[in-house]
């Protein structure tokens, strides 16, 4: 499995953070049932994991894959296995955590934040990667950087709310990864125009 299989063409990915197990299960099946099926569940504390393998057990029972995020050491990548995820992230670019990941049969999306992030992950075999803080580094940074990298595919997160994320993906962004802006039921209910422009 690749990111090619996961995102295919979706434009959207949701990252839970924060919630209890029953919350983020109810969030991800009405986020399930509007179309957003790329889930993302950070794990950047222990007590997260709980909430992600709700996640992705009730995942599971529709056929579709959650992965963990801000997944920044190997131990993480272990627990990211057992809570049964189906790919990481992370808010940087570590060798370490990338080989973990691929040695547990998951792919890896690494953060990057500049050119030098972006040409070590690309001679890693990264060709998927996340850039963050996507808010920080705007969209003329994703068109800046898909000149010299232009087999990259990059999932702008970090900061979007629902009326930014256009400026994101008419810049070249593959997906955009909606967080904080989840949490407020206005900008979740017209997650569907990103979806259906």
């Amino acid at each position: 499995m690749t990111f090619d299989d996961i995102f295919g063409d979706r434009k959207v990915m949701a990252i839970l953070r924060g919630m209890s197990p029953r919350e983020t299960v109810t969030v991800a099946s009405s986020l399930w049932d509007a179309g957003v099926t790329v889930l993302e569940i950070p794990i950047g504390t222990p007590d997260a994991v709980a909430s992600l393998r709700a996640a992705a057990d009730a995942a599971g029972e529709r056929g579709l894959r959650v992965g963990a995020g801000t997944v920044i050491t190997p131990d993480q990548v272990r627990a990211a296995v057992e809570a049964n995820a189906q790919y990481t992230v992370a808010p940087g670019f570590d060798r370490a955590v990338l080989a973990a990941s691929q040695s547990a049969g998951m792919p890896h999306l690494p953060g990057v934040g500049s050119a030098t992030d972006v040409q070590q992950a690309w001679l890693a075999g990264c060709r998927w990667l996340k850039a963050f803080p996507a808010a920080a580094l705007g969209p003329a940074w994703i068109s800046a950087l898909l000149g010299p990298f232009p087999d990259v595919n990059f999932v702008a997160t970090g900061g979007l709310t629902v009326s930014s994320a256009p400026d994101f993906l008419n810049a070249g962004a593959r997906v955009v990864a909606l967080g904080a802006a989840l949490a407020d039921p206005s900008q979740r209910d017209q997650i569907a125009g990103l979806l259906n422009p």
